[in-house]
């Protein structure tokens, strides 16, 4: 197995559908360490912004700040022992659905809690970004059957698509590996995960790419 000591916390990135939950899973059960997951399926009001978003944009957005904000919290009073940790967000995500969902006098509200609310946020050791088109995104969006996700429509999902790439395309707060998700399986091919164990090993600082080929039958 890739040593990851040099690693505290990897989170996972991507839009709705990429996988990040899965990858964030199979990460903490290699190297026997803590899950974080943002738990969307807990957020009461989720299904009625999928629906309808201007009725629900404000509460849903500030559901998943609350409960992100509880769970840095926790990070950083959990086991300084456990060999790592990883989580399938990273706390600036939550500004970028903000961005997308709210209107000015929401966002301007908003903006405020957020600002009280993430001080002093842990940074990642690594972000792992996946990529997918929208098509291989409905298509696994369908596949696993959440009654709420059922109602995302494509012009949204296409937003939240472009709104990642234009977010990372600027990050810089810590080492990001940006992974081509589309045609590989990292959490049921062992090939392409211990591919990606490898590149995680060797990363220190900047930015990476890891876009392997899957296999011809």
């Amino acid at each position: 197995m890739s040593n990851s000591n040099h690693l505290a916390l990897i989170a996972v990135e991507g839009p709705i559908g990429v996988g990040k939950t899965s990858l964030a899973k199979r990460l903490a059960e290699t190297f026997n360490g803590e899950l974080l997951l943002e738990g969307a399926e807990e957020n009461p009001f989720l299904e009625r912004f999928y629906r309808d978003g201007n009725s629900a944009a404000l509460p849903t957005q500030l559901f998943f700040l609350f409960q992100r904000a509880r769970q840095m919290q926790a990070l950083r009073q959990g086991d300084m022992f456990k060999p790592m940790r990883a989580a399938d967000f990273i706390m600036k995500k939550d500004r970028l659905f903000a961005q997308l969902t709210l209107d000015q006098d929401e966002f301007d509200l908003y903006e405020q809690v957020y600002t009280s609310l993430t001080l002093d946020v842990p940074i990642p050791d690594l972000v792992i970004y996946l990529q997918a088109p929208i098509e291989v995104l409905h298509m696994r969006i369908k596949k696993r059957g959440l009654q709420s996700e059922q109602y995302i429509k494509s012009n949204y999902l296409q937003r939240i698509v472009d709104a990642y790439a234009n977010f990372f395309y600027y990050y810089n707060d810590a080492p990001l590996l940006i992974i081509n998700a589309s045609e590989i399986d990292l959490v049921n091919n062992q090939r392409d995960y211990n591919e990606l164990l490898k590149q995680i090993s060797t990363i220190r600082s900047g930015r990476h790419y890891f876009n392997p080929m899957p296999i011809a039958l």
